[in-house]
């Protein structure tokens, strides 16, 4: 990590400050071991998960506002994990995912920055079982669906890792794959709805993706 240059900032989500340290830019690059490579990662979409994308920072403010207490919750390509830090300040139970072999010491340098406790994180691949992460209340993820067969993969990995009564609130940027989730998550027996965030001022350019939830009970 010392041969990449990073950029640090405050974050405001009413009274709490999560602290964070991002990649400087697109253009910064790190894999020495080739560790990234072996994973199928290449090195122009090796930075993403580094960067702090307004996906991210919609699903926090829109996250900050629930009452997430009693639930154990799954954040799935957290990339920076924005809100797994929220969450985690706030004392809740938290589990990271990223497919980026950088993203979980990333995550424990911004802990530390915050300082709190470490936050509890699986490389998973969406194709892999990953039985070890077990089956949460709340499954939140950001701008996942890059190409179609994330459809199929990001469907099948929550379904999963799901309890039988779940919620799942993933933002997506506007990418036109929105429907075809919804799609495939009715299919598990999920209801769904599609909003657009409102007030989004704390973003520099308006947001036009949507918020997508799906809720299934028992």
């Amino acid at each position: 990590m010392t041969n990449i240059r990073l950029c640090y900032q405050t974050i405001e989500f009413g009274k709490i400050d999560i602290h964070l340290c991002t990649l400087r830019n697109r253009q910064e690059f790190h894999d020495p071991d080739g560790e990234a490579e072996r994973f199928g990662i290449n090195s122009s979409t090796w930075p993403i998960f580094g960067m702090l994308w307004p996906s991210g920072i919609v699903l926090a403010n829109y996250i900050s506002q629930f009452d997430t207490s009693a639930k154990r919750i799954l954040e799935i390509g957290c990339g920076t994990a924005i809100t797994s830090l929220l969450l985690n300040k706030r004392h809740d139970d938290i589990t990271a995912t990223d497919h980026h072999p950088e993203a979980g010491r990333f995550l424990d340098r911004n802990t530390d920055l915050n300082h709190d406790e470490k936050i509890s994180f699986v490389r998973a691949d969406w194709s892999g079982e990953n039985t070890e992460l077990g089956l949460f209340d709340l499954i939140i993820g950001s701008d996942l669906l890059y190409e179609d067969e994330h459809i199929e993969l990001v469907g099948n990995f929550i379904n999963r890792h799901a309890k039988q009564e779940c919620e799942v609130v993933i933002v997506d940027p506007g990418r036109g794959r929105k429907n075809k989730l919804s799609k495939k998550m009715e299919g598990f027996g999920y209801t769904s709805s599609h909003f657009k965030p409102t007030d989004t001022d704390y973003l520099d350019k308006a947001f036009k993706g949507y918020i997508l939830n799906f809720e299934r009970s028992t």
